[in-house]
């Protein structure tokens, strides 16, 4: 009996050791998750409503690498510039801070609004290349004068929408 005590309190070890990044990971990815922290304002309040509802901007025409790669990206200011260097900024104290980052070469720090995990890899091409609507993670974001998250984004709400869809659940789907 003495000769499997030694291996047994091993394998203990072992086990308790191999646990802690596990329960980090835990930790991380559910109590301490990117989704659950507080909203920061952006640099430049940007008024969706008024680009999707008033001009008729599709969200593809500003996040244009949303449909080609993983990230929607945000535009570069010479996008913004385009209409915004024709608009009349007097009274307008948002839009003249866009047209000074711009003349000044500054770049607009902008913050990350949809909070995911660290470990997770989301490709939006593929998501609209199935024929996904961006409001079916992002809201109705052409309602929104300040943007924000609407969906959890957590793995339950992910893993609850890929089976209503028939789609992928393996972990490597996400985690890769």
């Amino acid at each position: 009996m003495a000769k499997f005590v030694k291996p047994l309190v091993l394998l203990i070890v072992v086990l308790l050791v191999l646990s802690v990044p596990v329960v980090a990971i835990l930790l991380r990815s559910y109590i301490l998750a990117p989704t659950a922290q507080a909203k920061t304002p952006q640099p430049i309040e940007f008024p969706h409503n008024i680009h999707v509802q008033t001009v008729g901007l599709q969200c593809t025409f500003c996040h244009r690498e949303a449909t080609t790669t993983a990230n929607a990206t945000v535009p570069p200011l010479q996008l913004c510039m385009q209409c915004h260097s024709i608009i009349p900024t007097q009274n307008k104290p948002q839009l003249q801070k866009l047209v000074a980052a711009y003349q000044n070469g500054d770049p607009v720090l902008w913050n990350k609004v949809t909070q995911l995990p660290d470990h997770v890899h989301f490709v939006h091409a593929m998501h609209i290349a199935a024929g996904f609507d961006c409001s079916t993670c992002h809201g109705a974001v052409w309602t929104m004068t300040t943007d924000k998250q609407v969906r959890d984004l957590r793995m339950g709400d992910c893993i609850v929408c890929h089976r209503e869809n028939n789609a992928r659940t393996d972990c490597a789907v996400c985690h890769y």
